[in-house]
């Protein structure tokens, strides 16, 4: 049933500045799509409502067929951890925790450490970690601790995969291998994908780009 946006509006701060404008659209799921534009034109307010981190001020998103805004945050709460995974720029790794164990944290929350820790050892295979299970976040380069931050957002294998500009700290090489693992991940498992990204390079990567221009869809 994937994701559909319906005449979504957002306004911030004070005095009142107007992000986003009439945005409708839909995405199916097991799609790939790429939210595209210039700094400022919206695309990371878009997804930040779109992955209900944040709530529109007019229209509605269904997920699932679910309106996400009738949730009670108890729902939300566990609809997030077990049905969404979040890639940032930045990895936001937890310094204290070692690789294994920071892949883990969702599962932590819902007392599935054990049972998901086969599954988070897999991913640190698949991405070229595994001998780096041990080591803290300070002994990684800014490519490992990314990928290590994707392993977390996949380890309770979500059906959608949020990413602001997953690859904007990382150079090309690095950057190059995180945006494989992402499109291996949309093509082998059929997780739905939503993008940020502000390189045409990788935005031609996904299978449709949605560009936004001063907080509208560009048609």
């Amino acid at each position: 049933m994937g994701i559909k946006a319906s005449g979504i509006g957002k306004v911030i701060g004070d005095p009142p500045t107007r992000v986003l404008s009439e945005i409708s659209f839909s995405i199916e799921d097991g799609e790939f799509v790429a939210l595209t534009g210039r700094s400022g034109s919206g695309k990371s307010t878009l997804l930040y409502l779109l992955s209900t981190l944040d709530n529109p001020t007019e229209g509605k998103i269904e997920i699932s067929g679910v309106d996400v805004s009738v949730m009670d945050q108890e729902s939300l709460h566990v609809f997030r951890n077990q049905q969404v995974g979040f890639v940032f720029q930045f990895h936001y790794l937890i310094a204290e925790l070692n690789t294994i164990e920071n892949v883990l944290m969702p599962a932590f929350k819902f007392d599935e450490a054990l049972k998901r820790k086969k599954y988070a050892e897999y991913l640190l295979e698949q991405f070229g970690l595994s001998d780096k299970r041990h080591r803290l976040p300070r002994q990684l380069s800014g490519g490992e601790q990314q990928r290590v931050a994707i392993a977390r957002a996949l380890v309770m294998e979500p059906k959608y995969l949020f990413a602001d500009e997953p690859t904007g700290s990382l150079d090309t090489v690095n950057g190059d291998i995180v945006m494989k693992i992402i499109a291996d991940v949309n093509r082998d498992h059929k997780t739905t994908v939503v993008m940020v990204t502000h390189d045409p390079d990788f935005a031609k990567q996904a299978r449709r780009q949605i560009m936004l221009v001063d907080g509208r869809i560009y048609k």
